[in-house]
């Protein structure tokens, strides 16, 4: 990967911080700045048990980003993959079976927060 697309995947590990923290209130930054590693999440979210992945990209294999995800999250954390294109707004992928312990973790979080 050369340093153009290093630069623009670190914007938007940034740029996904800022529009998770400010969409669920809670802290979020940019993981690999303060933790390196393979295992470390692109963004790292006040909420244990969540992986988030950035691919800030114009087209990715949601299967191939979603299995990096699942094993760079490791046991019983659930993966999730932001994706964001040019002028088009983030989406968020996760596996249908972690759906439910998704939403327990935020309303658990987010009702704490309160």
């Amino acid at each position: 990967m050369g340093s153009r697309e290093k630069r623009k995947g670190a914007r938007g590990e940034r740029e996904l911080a800022m529009a998770l923290s400010e969409v669920l209130g809670i802290r979020c930054h940019r993981g690999r700045q303060y933790h390196g590693g393979p295992e470390a999440p692109d963004v790292v979210v006040d909420i244990p048990g969540l992986h988030v992945e950035c691919k800030r990209c114009e087209g990715i294999s949601v299967y191939k980003a979603m299995e990096q995800s699942q094993r760079d999250a490791g046991l019983g954390k659930i993966p999730i993959v932001c994706h964001r294109r040019n002028r088009k707004d983030w989406i968020v992928m996760l596996y249908l079976r972690d759906l439910k312990r998704f939403v327990q973790l935020l309303s658990y979080f987010i009702d704490k927060g309160e």
